[in-house]
């Protein structure tokens, strides 16, 4: 449904911060006491729900911090940039042609059900993960077969890789291990999915002990917890709020001590606010405004590459607050970008040149764009491109969508939308993360790539997780850059910094810029 043009301003939402409303929503809120009862008991407020406990089927935010806090991976992630430490793997070996990779295990790893964790768990885990297709399993889709799985005894584990991945032990982060014979105990007919959805089969240093769907989620520190380096916590609350104003709140009150959506506007209120520190970092997470490239107006290339010169990139940085403006389609700071690379800009004549060789060289049309209903930023970036297109004569409906429905849309490219607005972080620190998740054909279909597809674009992303050398890497994502501006099939909007409070009780905080509001609670303490 069309949307009235004005767009908020920060005073507004400011405002809005401080109204009833959100207090009354505070009133909602995690009761204070639960601080008192436990010292040690950390509160993360969060806009995000778990809408399912399987790792090997869910993704998302939500699930990120699920997997990293309940379950255990071969590897884990930590630093700037990101490398792989250990986690289940004490120690790797990879074999000279990057292709075989020997891992042993932790002797003391634990399931929570006391049974030591072995190779044959992680290769059901592997397997199991491939086998449903779902999730993370992407991944590592055509790189790892069941086949390349082996426990060579109880502690140690080969895989052998179908095809070269010069990003594979960083995607091992995101692959759980489960306990095999608890899954087997449960697998009904579907694999164990209906049973882990709401359950676990986990080693990780936290369990899950109560979920109320839409509300909170409380987890204890494991009996089990065998992982060195861990911090002083009894246990963490997961607190979904709504509104990132009511986060704010709620911190400053020290009703919490972490929240993970909060605006720039909530930051620049949180500035010099006693006991709170503020996080504002730059990550490996895009925003762009992706166009239907197969169906409909922006099809043809000459309407994209109009769109994208008449865009007001300068009102777009504005609307982010703290943010720079993208340079093509990889973040900044990650292997190969290129920051000399040519992208377009505002320039009315180029927009009208390119607008004049399309079927409607005087505009007069309206295109569509979806957002998700409560992300207000996203609303504010479709208000620039409305303003944006007014100079090509080109109108712009505005429609909010529950977050499911716009996935649905992007099933074909019939129901994909003229616009549609996407975050994207990295969850491993390797250009191939947004390469193939969001200009790959093999995406399309879903929410990250619904419809772009380019057989040199995907010939160039192929051959650049294939290749191991970096400095031809650089080279392969030099040219996948290149490619991919030629065509126009985003609007690439801004790199939002990153932006947490915590209180400054939270004690060894640590930011790395992968799915970095996945806060992985285990090394962290309350003073």
């Amino acid at each position: 449904m069309p949307h009235s043009p004005e767009a908020p301003t920060r005073r507004k939402v400011l405002a809005l911060a401080g109204s009833g409303l959100a207090a009354g929503t505070l009133a909602a809120a995690l009761p204070a006491p639960v601080l008192a009862r436990d010292p040690r008991l950390m509160i993360i407020a969060s806009g995000s729900d778990f809408p399912n406990l399987d790792p090997h089927t869910t993704s998302g935010s939500a699930p990120a911090f699920f997997m990293r806090n309940v379950y255990d991976p071969l590897l884990r992630t930590a630093g700037t940039p990101p490398e792989p430490v250990p986690g289940l793997a004490q120690s790797w070996e990879t074999s000279e042609d990057g292709m075989v990779f020997t891992f042993r295990l932790d002797p003391a790893a634990r399931f929570h059900s006391g049974q030591p964790v072995t190779a044959e768990d992680v290769v059901y885990s592997f397997a199991r993960a491939l086998r449903l297709a779902k999730g993370n399993s992407w991944m590592l889709r055509n790189i790892v077969t069941p086949e390349g799985l082996e426990a060579l005894d109880p502690a140690t584990v080969r895989i052998s890789l179908a095809a070269p991945f010069a990003a594979f032990l960083s995607v091992l982060p995101w692959f759980a291990v489960v306990e095999k014979a608890v899954v087997e105990a449960h697998l009904g007919e579907d694999d164990g999915q209906s049973w882990l959805m709401s359950n676990t089969a986990a080693s990780g240093p936290f369990q899950l002990q109560q979920s109320r769907s839409g509300a909170l989620y409380r987890f204890l520190r494991a009996p089990t917890a065998w992982q060195p380096g861990g911090g002083n916590l009894d246990g963490i609350i997961w607190r979904v709020s709504r509104e990132a104003a009511s986060e704010r709140l709620m911190l400053q009150r020290g009703e919490t001590h972490a929240a993970l959506d909060l605006s720039s506007e909530d930051m620049d209120a949180l500035e010099g606010a006693p006991g709170v520190v503020r996080v504002i970092e730059p990550e490996y997470r895009t925003f762009s405004i992706k166009m239907n490239t197969r169906h409909g107006p922006l099809a043809d290339i000459n309407m994209r590459r109009a769109i994208s010169y008449a865009v007001n990139y300068r009102a777009l940085l504005d609307t982010a607050g703290y943010a720079e403006l993208m340079v093509g389609p990889l973040p900044n700071g990650i292997l190969g970008h290129d920051p000399g690379l040519e992208v377009p800009r505002h320039d009315p004549e180029a927009a009208r040149a390119h607008l004049a060789r399309t079927a409607t060289p005087e505009g007069g049309i309206t295109l569509k764009m979806v957002y998700v209903s409560h992300l207000e930023q996203e609303r504010r970036y479709a208000m620039v491109l409305l303003d944006s297109l007014k100079a090509l004569g080109i109108g712009l409906e505005i429609q909010p969508l529950s977050w499911p429905d716009m996935v649905a849309a992007c099933a074909r490219p019939e129901t994909f939308p003229d616009f549609f607005p996407v975050y994207q972080t990295a969850n491993y620190g390797d250009p191939d993360n947004i390469a193939y998740a969001a200009y790959h054909s093999a995406s399309n279909g879903n929410w990250q790539n619904a419809v772009y597809s380019s057989p040199e674009v995907d010939r160039l992303i192929e051959a650049g997780r294939a290749e191991i050398d970096p400095d031809r890497r650089r080279q392969i994502y030099g040219d996948f850059q290149r490619a991919v501006v030629a065509d126009a099939p985003d609007i690439f909007g801004v790199l939002e910094k990153r932006k947490l409070g915590l209180r400054a009780s939270v004690q060894n905080y640590v930011f790395t810029p992968v799915a970095s509001n996945a806060i992985e609670c285990w090394p962290l303490s309350l003073s």
